[in-house]
């Protein structure tokens, strides 16, 4: 039997690519909304009967609203959709939403694929080409919290953000996002906030079943061939069932994804540079390039299980509990190359300058040449990480008198991450190369076979480690983080004919701890000196980035054997040690709203969140005239929070809504460390620091939005939002005038003045963002019968802002925009699903913006992104009846159009980083019962 289920909510789905043929624009964006609206009008006319005034009040509304979620059969995208479409319709607040299209199906591949493709809402793609971090609004990660169920999620990374690939979306029932804030909405972000959502078994009508089945190839088209392609299985199976009279019931999951990524490339240029040939001064377009080949693996199982106990109405208790685990191994081989190094000393050991010979020049540029002197370093690089999330939330609804009802809620969640990141070096022991080139081409041509062991050896080649011997390097990151979180909530409904239906008091206590640490080590070759030696093991060879140049290849993580390790001790590594501590108490009240304005009905929400905030950090502070010392620095600080929402009802099925609220974000993680270090800067022979700061304020903004929704039932519907936030404050990391004297020891010595420069985050400047956002969802079978199974849904974003921070990227000075600004995203989803067939392909674009990774150090750094479109297809099959029937076909094609990752630096002709993802290719089956 078909399997029924709570429709949560599910978005249309929607993809982007570099298609010319489907290219998303703002201009092609508004004409897409002015067709699909035009069309929506013609909906309510071709009705054979008009369609019946909404008579249902505010107070049905919320009565509807508090009762168990009616059961529906699903039956793929256009239910998501509807349910998407009856979830926002409903809610108080400003939201958007995803539900499964059916048991264990969420649209995309991904979670963050998913969200990415609502109104506002982009995500940056990671090695591998999967969207990971979501950012809401132009707002970095940072900025928006994910909760699992209503309660907060810490992170397997450095600072806050969640990394959504760790929750399979085949365990989740729906996604919430909320724009604007709900007065009983605990640990909510300054720019959204998600939650995810796992089922309720008492919400399905009977027992449920569910198994899917995917084959995936990946890398398809990358440029890397047959042999450069990965592969992989996902595997999940779902189960929902009702016992003793529907009084218990229990909801389990598990999913499992195992495969290898197609070998992906990344060309970073030095950018160009000057050199002299002939006696002349020319351009040339490379100063040196990295040349990297990627290849990643992973394995990651998750489990959900909800228990539910609901022995009448006046009782409801559930369990719920979520683990995943995600092992992955990234596998890189490079090809790094300094060209023209004139800096390099003619009579070095180690590297010489490079010299331009037999260049073809053109109006003062080198359109083609060749380098000498050049001593590529050869890379056999892996990093091996374990991360795991563990999640347990015990809520309890009950009745206390005729007149109020209570709910307690407890939880715990933890993250960690144990990753091992291990370089290895390889060069010739004696001999240089030339290397050519041709402008505008990555491939190049060597003089020397640096394929042949017998040239390359595993060796120090440039001598990186100073006085130290370094012909590798091993760092061991470790995070671990934990929150715990106890609620306790009332709410009794008011009498009748009042402005407010009811209220809702509560007080939440939250304690979370983070912890860092990073253990770093010079690697040697074992029982060797300075310019020891000894042959790459195996046999095998591979590319580098399609530059034409191939080097030895091996598997550093099992060959560290042949290595002696030497532990670095440094105040940056010191540095990247800390544990920062928040205790937060949230008191809160809501009171849901009832009433009339001008003989329209009002309703919506008004709320307050008194919120107050103890943070410490322990950290180590490093002088260079004592030894290293342990420091706890802190501060505490409260904040209140009002927010109000109004939904006004001006006609049938059109409603008004306005949100005025204060919201707050508090800081990075990275940023609240008490980590310190001291010394002296040399070159301005001044007192000189840096670190992070525990006493730092949160960033505060107040927010204005206001939106216009037209509902068509739950078939279709069309709005247009525009949003404010007055930032108060914003966190920016810069150098200030900073007075050394309580620092100073007898040992330190004595410069011209005791005031340096201390570089730390500080609560800076505010500024403004505003932005416009709109959306039509739209079955085509409103314009023509013709079209009866095809639909389109279409959103489009425009976001600015005049806030700039201090430029934090690679080689970066001065200012950069706000990280996580894309100034337009949109999306455009076109399906087709009728007689069991289903087809749909959609495209998600983001323009520029800075967005983050994390740089060889192992911290994270601000980056210019170039603007991407990214396009999927999926076709389906199911069958309807006979001995099939619930037997379902599907093909899914991600990344159709092969997008590129593009990094640049200040301006987008100087490309750092191309990376060339390629297609991923999934055939599933899929059954329920």
């Amino acid at each position: 039997m078909r399997g029924q289920m709570k429709i949560f909510a599910n978005k249309g789905n929607v993809d982007t690519a570099q298609s010319k043929a489907f290219r998303l624009n703002p201009v092609a964006a508004g004409c897409a909304l002015l067709l699909t609206a035009m069309a929506a009008n013609a909906y309510a006319a071709d009705q054979e009967a008009p369609v019946a005034v909404d008579a249902t009040t505010a107070e049905d509304k919320k009565k509807e609203a508090a009762a168990p979620i009616q059961t529906v059969v699903v039956s793929g995208i256009r239910r998501g959709i509807e349910a998407a479409i009856s979830v926002k319709k409903n809610a108080d607040s400003i939201v958007e939403a995803i539900s499964a299209e059916d048991i264990g199906k969420l649209p995309d591949q991904s979670i963050a694929e998913s969200i990415s493709r609502l109104p506002g809402v982009s995500s940056q793609r990671v090695r591998g080409g999967g969207a990971q971090a979501v950012s809401i609004r132009g707002m970095s990660p940072d900025f928006s919290t994910a909760l699992l169920n209503g309660r907060e999620q810490v992170s397997t990374g450095d600072s806050r953000g969640v990394e959504f690939d760790q929750y399979p979306a085949e365990l989740l029932g729906g996604v919430m996002i909320y724009k604007t804030p709900d007065g009983a909405l605990v640990g909510q972000g300054l720019s959204g906030t998600i939650d995810l959502q796992t089922v309720r078994p008492l919400d399905f009508g009977k027992r449920a079943i569910a198994g899917n089945y995917r084959r995936e190839k990946n890398g398809v088209g990358a440029g890397s061939g047959p042999d450069g392609e990965g592969s992989g299985d996902r595997f999940s199976i779902s189960y929902i069932d009702q016992f003793a009279d529907r009084k218990f019931g229990i909801a389990l999951g598990f999913a499992r994804l195992d495969g290898t990524s197609g070998s992906t490339s990344r060309f970073e240029s030095w950018g160009s540079g000057e050199t002299q040939y002939n006696g002349a001064t020319v351009k040339v377009p490379y100063n040196g390039f990295n040349a990297w080949t990627d290849q990643s693996e992973g394995t990651r199982d998750g489990v959900m299980a909800v228990l539910q106990f609901r022995p009448s109405r006046d009782f409801n208790t559930t369990l719920d509990l979520f683990y995943s685990k995600y092992d992955r191994l990234s596998q890189s081989r490079g090809f790094q190359a300094p060209l023209n190094d004139s800096w390099n000393d003619p009579a070095s050991t180690v590297d010489r300058p490079g010299q331009l010979i037999n260049a073809v020049i053109a109006n003062g540029s080198a359109t083609s040449g060749t380098f000498n002197n050049v001593r590529p370093v050869l890379r056999n690089d892996a990093q091996k990480s374990v991360n795991e999330t563990k999640s347990i939330g015990w809520a309890t609804d009950f009745k206390i008198n005729s007149d109020w009802r209570g709910r307690t809620d407890v939880s715990h969640n933890t993250a960690s991450r144990d990753a091992i990141d291990t370089e290895t070096y390889a060069g010739t022991t004696g001999a240089m190369g030339n290397i050519g080139f041709t402008a505008g081409s990555q491939v190049f041509t060597s003089s020397l076979n640096y394929a042949d062991r017998a040239v390359t050896k595993l060796t120090d080649v440039q001598g990186w480690g100073g006085a130290d011997v370094q012909a590798g390097y091993i760092k061991f990151p470790k995070v671990e983080d934990k929150i715990s979180a106890l609620r306790f909530s009332v709410k009794r409904d008011l009498p009748e004919g009042m402005f407010f239906s009811n209220v809702d008091l509560g007080l939440n206590i939250s304690d979370r701890s983070k912890r860092r640490e990073f253990t770093e080590a010079l690697l040697s070759i074992k029982g060797g000196g300075r310019f020891a030696s000894v042959a790459m093991p195996g046999s095998s060879t591979g590319g580098t980035a399609g530059t034409g140049l191939l080097i030895p290849t091996f598997d550093p993580t099992a060959n560290l054997g042949l290595y002696d390790q030497k532990q670095k001790l440094h105040p940056d590594i010191y540095n990247k040690d800390w544990v920062v501590n928040e205790k937060v108490t949230t008191a809160f009240a809501k009171m849901n709203i009832d009433s009339t304005l001008l003989g329209k009905p009002l309703r919506g929400a008004v709320g307050l969140q008194l919120v107050n905030t103890e943070q410490d950090s322990t950290a180590y502070s490093v002088n260079s005239a004592r030894p290293v010392a342990t420091v706890n620095v802190g501060t505490s600080y409260t904040d209140v929070l009002p927010s109000a929402n109004f939904i006004l009802d001006v006609a049938d099925q059109q409603s008004v809504r306005l949100s005025v609220s204060k919201i707050m974000a508090r800081p990075t993680m990275n940023d609240m460390r008490a980590s310190n270090s001291f010394g002296i800067d040399t070159t301005k022979n001044i007192y000189s620091g840096g670190g992070g700061n525990p006493k730092l304020d949160p960033f505060r903004a107040k927010g204005l939005d206001l939106s216009y929704e037209r509902y068509w039932g739950i078939k279709a519907y069309a709005s247009v939002a525009a949003f404010y936030k007055k930032i108060d404050t914003y966190i920016v990391t810069t150098s200030r005038a900073f007075d050394f004297t309580p620092y100073l020891t007898a040992g330190t010595p004595v410069l011209a003045s005791k005031i340096g420069e201390f570089n730390a985050p500080i609560n800076g400047k505010g500024g403004n963002m505003k932005g416009l956002e709109a959306t039509v969802s739209l079955p085509l079978n409103v314009v023509t019968r013709y079209l009866d199974g095809f639909g389109v849904v279409v959103n489009a974003a425009v976001t600015s802002s005049d806030l700039n921070v201090p430029d934090t990227s690679d080689g970066g000075s001065g200012n950069m925009p706000l990280p996580g600004l894309s100034k337009q995203v949109g999306s455009l989803t076109m399906y087709y699903e009728k007689h069991g067939f289903s087809a749909r392909v959609a495209q998600r674009y983001r323009s520029d913006f800075v967005g983050e990774i994390t740089q060889f150090a192992g911290d994270r750094q601000a980056t210019y992104i170039k603007a991407e479109k990214v396009m999927d297809l999926s076709l389906g099959y199911e069958f309807q009846n006979g001995p099939l029937k619930d037997l379902s076909f599907s093909l899914s094609v991600n990344n159709l159009r092969n997008a590129h990752f593009i990094r640049y630096r200040k301006t987008k002709d100087n490309v750092i980083q191309d990376d060339k993802y390629g297609k991923q290719i999934l055939l599933g089956v899929n059954y329920k019962m």
